[in-house]
């Protein structure tokens, strides 16, 4: 066994071994002199401080220490509610704490010192300005709520911790009531919406009540004051209804041969409110205004109390409960019913053992301190042998309720969509508690934020200090994301050896981001072969989505998605955009009119001088290969013998092909005198990254090369690499050899990636 000794400074000194078995009395010293060496040593550190809610530190403590001491709580844990306070004012605190007190009681205060500093940051970001674009949104107040309600698991499998943060809250509670200062409402909150129902599932029911009763004051001060004026008005006659019911009972229980301690019960505001408000009850018919407690000595005795009290007064209906055969969640075990009394009122009664008594008002934490003790006990008062199996139980008793409370939150925790791995609770600057799975980095963190905010995640700060985006974070930690106002992940963050993403959820959106930018990619290759397409046939006029929806596609995108993975091809677009032409019949002639050789600068071989016109869908000029198509009735198209519509053409209609060739073309005189040659229409198409000045710097290289322009089509797309344009020029030229230099220095302009004759 271990034993505690003072040093002459009054601190407590580091647990040593004994050789012997302490006796109980002994036990019991080393407990009240570690009580006192921890109320000494805390008394300087925290005397004349003030708490951020406003109170005196050195009350607070002493306070805190006191309502553990009511609860029944042993008195290391007293001790432990006063140094915690002075964690704030020491250098090491845990080190310092370690060597006077011991380990175990350092690492208690520390743990316990870190979820308050979370609970104070949140309390105090409650109360600040929602966050600036680009940040989180607040979460509403039942989503942190149930945040710190896991974070206070998360923290701590140690019910002593858990009592000291009740105890704390309570006791800041009834400050604010005795002080009447004005409390937040982000205490009142958290206390009625996080800290009670803590209370509720361990089965403190005396922390449970006072702790809503006073959130409900400071939250509904109006509905607070209703209720109590309704309950004081009939103050008196109530309390001489329930005395004279308390002693009628007790004669019943005694003519009955059961042996039973009857006892008033007390009224609590925000429970009777409750019950009027979701059940629309006027007071009087709130049954447990009026309610009696029979404390019996066994389980045999109740029921034969339950039979005794329903023989002697009418029952009401439907308000019958048996805890006992059927336990609460945390333990709790009672016989409750509601009887209607010789005034014809109702009153509750509630019957249970005094074991179920003492669990029902102090829960779990009731048999903490045989938890603490051991089987020696404390104050010298040993524990019987058979109460050996009473220790056990309490410990188990304990454990279970943690466990119970842990699967509850685990299971909802599987409803929102989490995992049942462990979990831990990070804070943003502005106290938002945030969840996430063990391993955590600051990317996850930002991608649970917000999706925008993970992709232009840039770097960290994690309490203040610059961290690698990798680091592992650490439950309570606050956590900064520094972002780039535009850009996107990083392809490192999918390698799982470099320890950036441990969220499946995360490297799904990072996934999720790089497809997408494939995706656009894809779709705006597949835009350019079909607009190119388009442009060759000449119609360029089509709706795209009509188009689209002629292939059987729902929009554009689709036809362009597929197009640019090559899974269609282009010849089904051209086969739609070229209906088949009717054969010409024996009987109609095709008619070719006679007209002044030379209009086009084209002869027809062997053929007397016919009308002839350039093909706008390739634009041939000289040198080029050439070819003639016989039209109806409009003479005879010339196209580039590698045009795809001639070659298309060709196929289809050989019988119509008929050999052209260059001829020459008079000169003509222009307005200011002298000889112009031939001039043909030629497309340039210009592939550039998209920017200010663009167009203007690519129309003076073509002024500079004394190229007429008599048409531009300019397009801008977006791009992974940023906003792409695409440009088609037409230019006038006497032929087609002087492109050559004038692509060239199109192709030194800044931007311009591909330019190239159509």
């Amino acid at each position: 066994m271990k034993t505690l000794a003072l040093a002459a400074s009054g601190q407590a000194a580091p647990i040593v071994q004994a050789t012997a078995e302490p006796s109980g009395a002994t036990e019991a010293a080393a407990a009240e002199a570690l009580r006192a060496a921890a109320f000494a040593f805390a008394q300087p550190l925290l005397s004349g401080r003030r708490l951020p809610t406003g109170e005196d530190a050195w009350e607070h403590a002493t306070g805190t220490a006191g309502v553990l001491q009511a609860l029944g709580a042993a008195m290391p844990l007293q001790a432990a509610a006063v140094l915690v306070g002075t964690a704030e004012a020491l250098q090491r605190p845990q080190e310092t704490l370690a060597q006077s007190f011991g380990e175990p009681y350092a690492q208690l205060v520390e743990l316990t010192r870190r979820i308050e500093q979370v609970q104070r940051a949140a309390t105090q970001a409650a109360t600040q300005a929602a966050p600036s674009a680009g940040q989180a949104r607040p979460l509403d107040a039942k989503q942190q709520a149930e945040r710190v309600r896991r974070m206070l698991l998360s923290f701590s499998r140690d019910l002593r911790v858990v009592l000291l943060l009740l105890a704390s809250r309570l006791h800041t509670l009834r400050w604010f009531a005795s002080s009447r200062q004005p409390c937040p409402s982000a205490v009142a909150l958290e206390a009625r919406d996080v800290f009670a129902p803590l209370a509720s599932r361990l089965g403190i029911w005396q922390f449970k009540w006072e702790l809503e009763d006073l959130s409900f004051r400071f939250l509904q001060p109006e509905d607070y004051r209703r209720v109590a004026r309704l309950l004081d008005e009939t103050r008196a006659e109530r309390e001489l209804r329930v005395e004279f019911a308390r002693h009628q009972l007790a004669g019943v229980l005694r003519q009955a041969g059961v042996q039973a301690d009857v006892q008033g019960r007390p009224k609590h505001l925000y429970s009777i409110w409750r019950k009027m408000q979701g059940k629309s009850l006027a007071i009087e018919r709130v049954f447990d205004i009026s309610a009696l407690r029979v404390v019996i000595d066994d389980v045999p005795a109740c029921y034969a109390a339950l039979a005794a009290v329903h023989q002697r007064y009418g029952v009401v209906a439907g308000e019958f409960d048996d805890y006992i055969a059927r336990p609460k969640a945390n333990g709790y075990q009672s016989l409750h019913t509601v009887v209607l009394g010789d005034d014809g009122r109702p009153v509750e009664v509630q019957i249970r053992t005094a074991a179920m008594h003492e669990l029902a008002e102090y829960g779990v934490a009731a048999h903490w301190a045989y938890k603490e003790a051991g089987a020696r006990g404390y104050a010298g008062v040993s524990a019987a042998a058979d109460e050996a199996a009473r220790v056990a139980a309490a410990r188990q008793a304990v454990m279970q309720q943690l466990l119970a409370w842990e699967r509850d939150v685990s299971q909802q925790a599987a409803v929102e969509g989490a995992t049942s791995e462990e979990r831990l609770f990070v804070l943003t600057p502005q106290a938002t508690v945030v969840e996430l799975s063990a391993g955590a980095t600051p990317v996850d963190f930002a991608y649970a934020l917000h999706t925008e905010l993970g992709h232009r995640c840039r770097g960290a700060r994690v309490d203040g200090a610059m961290v690698p985006l990798n680091t592992p974070l650490r439950s309570g930690q606050t956590v900064e994301v520094i972002s780039a106002r535009e850009g996107g992940p990083s392809r490192d963050w999918l390698n799982a050896e470099l320890g950036y993403l441990s969220s499946p959820r995360a490297r799904a959106k990072v996934r999720g981001w790089f497809n997408a930018q494939a995706l656009a990619d894809t779709v705006a290759r597949g835009r350019e072969l079909v607009e190119k397409l388009l442009q060759r046939e000449g119609r360029t006029a089509v709706k795209l989505d009509d188009l689209a929806a002629q292939l059987g596609f729902k929009q554009a995108e689709a036809l362009f998605e597929v197009v640019g993975k090559d899974e269609m091809s282009l010849r089904q677009i051209e086969t739609l955009l070229r209906p088949a032409a009717p054969a010409p019949s024996d009987d109609e002639p095709v008619l070719i009119k006679r007209s002044r050789a030379g209009d086009s600068g084209v002869l027809v071989v062997g053929v007397e001088s016919l009308m002839t016109s350039l093909s706008r869908c390739c634009r041939p000029a000289p040198p080029d290969e050439i070819g003639g198509f016989v039209t109806r009735g409009k003479g005879v198209a010339v196209h580039r013998r590698d045009c795809s519509n001639f070659r298309h053409m060709a196929t289809q209609w050989g019988d119509r092909v008929i050999p052209v060739a260059w001829g020459t073309v008079p000169t003509r005189a222009p307005a200011a005198g002298g000889a112009v040659g031939a001039l043909y229409p030629v497309d340039v198409e210009i592939e550039a990254a998209d920017r200010q000045g663009l167009l203007r710097d690519i129309s003076d290289v073509l002024a500079r090369e004394r190229l007429n322009v008599t048409g531009v089509n300019t397009r801008s797309q977006r791009s992974a690499a940023g906003p792409v344009a695409y440009m088609t020029f037409t230019v006038e030229v006497p032929d087609a050899s002087r492109l050559g230099p004038v692509l060239r220095a199109v192709a030194q302009v800044s931007g311009v990636r591909h330019a190239r004759r159509r």
